[in-house]
């Protein structure tokens, strides 16, 4: 396997979907980390909605993940909400253009014309070869992996729709459990 090669060509693909992501941004006047906090929010869970969390996930500075927060606050796409135990923590929930703006714009058009050009076999080995990936430079670089909840050590699966975190001993609705966690372990 030629590494470098690898490299360049997993470069190169960044480099397409950031211009098909400005490109699908400019009628909304957001910039590309802006659309990354936004998506990233709509896929976390609960516990990983804080203004920290994104921080560690975009592996952004504090200030720019607080301006950002501002910017799409003052847009209208996301807003605060105070948490219940601890006021001093602050979650980060889409509102509902946030949720239509994710909607409207994922999978990107041309992502998704590329992908019909595999097969479904092709396809399936692709998502996890990067997912691989992505964990074993998460690994390699000692940032955590944001893994689903589903996948998680933590998660207990009591029965049925019954699901519990082992960490914070909270239950877990269904739909939870699909969601990525900051606190996802192995």
């Amino acid at each position: 396997m030629d590494k470098l090669f690898t490299q360049h060509a997993l470069e190169r693909l960044a480099s397409l979907l950031r211009n098909e992501c400005r490109q699908l941004l400019l009628e909304d006047g957001l910039q590309p980390v802006q659309f990354e906090v936004l998506h990233y929010l709509s896929i976390c869970n609960r516990y990983s909605d804080t203004p920290m969390a994104v921080t560690e996930y975009l592996g952004q500075t504090k200030g720019t993940v607080s301006q950002t927060l501002k910017v799409l606050e003052k847009k209208g796409l996301i807003e605060k909400v105070a948490d219940t135990k601890d006021k001093r923590v602050s979650h980060m929930k889409l509102t509902i253009n946030g949720r239509h703006l994710i909607e409207k714009v994922t999978p990107f058009p041309n992502l998704e014309i590329a992908l019909t050009q595999l097969d479904q076999k092709q396809q399936a080995n692709l998502s996890q070869s990067v997912v691989e990936l992505l964990a074993a430079l998460q690994f390699a670089n000692g940032f955590r992996s944001f893994g689903q909840c589903r996948q998680c050590r933590h998660n207990i699966h009591l029965k049925g729709d019954q699901f519990l975190c082992g960490l914070t001993h909270e239950s877990l609705r269904i739909d939870e459990t699909t969601l990525i966690c900051r606190e996802h372990e192995l």
